[in-house]
């Protein structure tokens, strides 16, 4: 193994680096490298995993051997890259042609060319303004902000417990601000490189967020492939923070005493349906993200959900599957009972776990709450509240007492319409589970009669 990463090397990589055969791991990450990668890199048969990613890159990416496996090598950051493999994405390489020879009637060149120039005109600023129309968006080609490890260390206050604002399997997450942000607060995802996955679950967060960018999805900032003081491998991502914590804390935990009402609840489901729809429907290359619960939605200074921690994402149709070598596959309670016999992930398990999601945020009660045994669950709960008894299992803060009959009719309907959206989502059976374009949609439909109330 050979780790040269965040050491500000410049220039190309060196052809007398093609003599290290031997190498299993090469990290070269996170330097101001510059130019087309080296053929050889490709031509090294014992290399298990090649890190190249926050460099200045450019031209072809070969796709012999590392650069067969999407999985093997990381090329996050290098905006100047094109080829490769399909599911990288990236742009398709120029190809040289032979000059064309110059079109001989000038006479006829001279007339075409001013209204050839109106014409450019015209669709210049139609153009123009329908890119002033759109919502801002990061670009997908935008420069990641390059921190090191001391950066980070700086930033958090030496990882202070005083700073930590989460943990799990994985990683730990702790608050944090970088001068190179403007002094913005962000959130330090620190990967726990010792537990076994974690090293693919970077992976897998990384390359989930290369591409995709949506209002209702946590923004990432950037990453960092280093070493700490003592030499030992350190990654972290950096996200941009979120203000008011997690829709868990929300609803279980006493240091808020305020709770969520009925129409932020709503509109928090209705977040989280249209991010699964972008992420199943809308990208290029459908994403599965794979641990869906109430901990991974995050809410910013006006209440918006995002959802956050895709470290066991799967990209559908790629190389990179991490969950096939680390056998995690979501979270007790929220994963569906297909992948406790060994199913593959897919976005009918992202449906099961937005309808366990939805229940909890309705009902106020984890999906491991001590009252499901002996073949009760949070879906059979609910299931046997239909139609009728659905007032009596909502959680008593999102309840809110109407002035009329009639509003608290609506209201009532409402409640079950979103309760039987959280039960037809839950269904054991894949395939009967509900369709999360109708969800968004039925959700939206909800939120509209509430608001009109």
């Amino acid at each position: 193994m050979l780790n040269l990463s965040g050491n500000i090397f410049q220039g190309i990589i060196p052809s007398s680096l093609s003599s290290l055969r031997g190498l299993e791991v090469l990290d070269i990450s996170q330097n101001n490298l510059s130019g087309k990668i080296p053929q050889f890199l490709g031509k090294w048969n014992s290399l298990e995993f090649l890190n190249l990613s926050l460099n200045d890159f450019e031209g072809e990416v070969p796709v012999v051997g590392v650069f067969r496996n999407a999985s093997l090598f990381s090329i996050l950051g290098n905006n100047r890259l094109c080829g490769g493999l399909v599911t990288l994405e990236l742009p398709k390489c120029k190809e040289r042609g032979k000059q064309k020879k110059r079109f001989p009637y000038f006479i006829l060149a001279i007339v075409i060319a001013p209204t050839l120039l109106i014409v450019l005109l015209w669709v210049y600023l139609l153009g123009k303004k329908k890119r002033n129309s759109q919502p801002s968006q990061s670009s997908g080609n935008e420069r990641f902000l390059k921190v090191s490890y001391n950066q980070l260390l700086k930033a958090t206050d030496g990882f202070s417990a005083a700073n930590l604002i989460g943990e799990g399997g994985f990683s730990s997450v702790y608050k944090g601000i970088i001068d190179s942000n403007d002094n913005k607060p962000v959130a330090v995802k620190v990967l726990h490189l010792q537990n076994k996955g974690a090293h693919k679950s970077f992976l897998a967060e990384c390359e989930a967020w290369r591409n995709i960018r949506h209002r209702n999805l946590l923004k990432i900032i950037t990453s960092c492939s280093s070493t700490d003081f003592q030499g030992n491998d350190f990654k972290a991502l950096v996200y941009e923070f979120m203000p008011n914590g997690s829709v868990h804390d929300w609803l279980h935990s006493s240091a808020y005493a305020s709770k969520l009402n009925l129409l932020q609840r709503i509109n928090i489901l209705r977040d989280v349906a249209t991010a699964l729809d972008y992420l199943h429907n809308r990208c290029q290359t459908m994403i599965v993200h794979g641990d869906l619960k109430p901990s991974n939605i995050l809410l910013d200074d006006d209440m918006v959900a995002h959802v956050g921690d895709f470290g066991l994402a799967r990209l559908i149709g790629t190389d990179l599957n991490q969950n096939s070598s680390t056998g995690v596959k979501g979270t007790i309670g929220y994963a569906p009972p297909e992948y406790g016999i060994g199913s593959e992930m897919t976005s009918c398990g992202d449906v099961y776990s937005f309808g366990i999601l939805l229940l909890e945020v309705m009902i106020g009660k984890m999906p491991t709450d001590d009252m499901f045994k002996e073949g009760l669950s949070l879906h059979k709960f609910a299931y046997m509240a239909l139609p009728d008894h659905v007032i009596d299992v909502i959680d008593d803060d999102a309840i809110v007492l109407q002035n009329t009959e009639a509003n608290a009719k609506k209201v009532e309907e409402c409640l079950v319409a979103t309760i039987n959206i959280g039960v037809s989502c839950s269904v054991d059976s894949p395939p009967q589970r509900m369709n999360i374009e109708i969800v968004v949609n039925e959700l939206q439909r909800i939120l509209d009669v509430l608001q009109n109330i």
